[in-house]
């Protein structure tokens, strides 16, 4: 069964797509947590964090660098905040993994 976030992928759901190369892509989220919220998602299906294995290494250091330059380009120079969440426990409600930029105003700490 593919996931949203694999339907977007394939284009079968439309989604605000800020940037896509052959190995990510990053959309707005649908239910922002912050003035900017971005979810930067691996084409890949990797489930979760949690599950990644040694052949995953190159990518997940690919969707924290992209991360921080769609951070870059939203202009978040006084911070932002990266979230992957891991299992129901986590919060996690799609399993594909993909990473949260929130960004836009001040975080608060403990965020859950």
């Amino acid at each position: 069964m593919s996931t949203i976030f694999q339907k977007i992928i394939d284009g079968e759901i439309s989604a605000d797509v800020v940037y896509e190369d052959s190995e990510c892509i990053v959309i707005h989220d649908v239910a922002p947590q912050a003035p900017i919220h971005m979810l930067v998602i691996p084409k890949r299906l990797i489930p979760r964090v949690g599950l990644a294995t040694e052949e995953d290494q190159q990518i997940l250091g690919k969707l924290l660098l992209v991360a921080g330059k769609i951070a870059n380009s939203e202009n978040l120079d006084g911070g932002f905040r990266i979230v992957i969440n891991n299992g129901a426990d986590g919060g996690e409600s799609v399993p594909h993994l993909h990473v949260h930029v929130l960004g836009g105003r001040a975080m608060k700490w403990p965020p859950g």
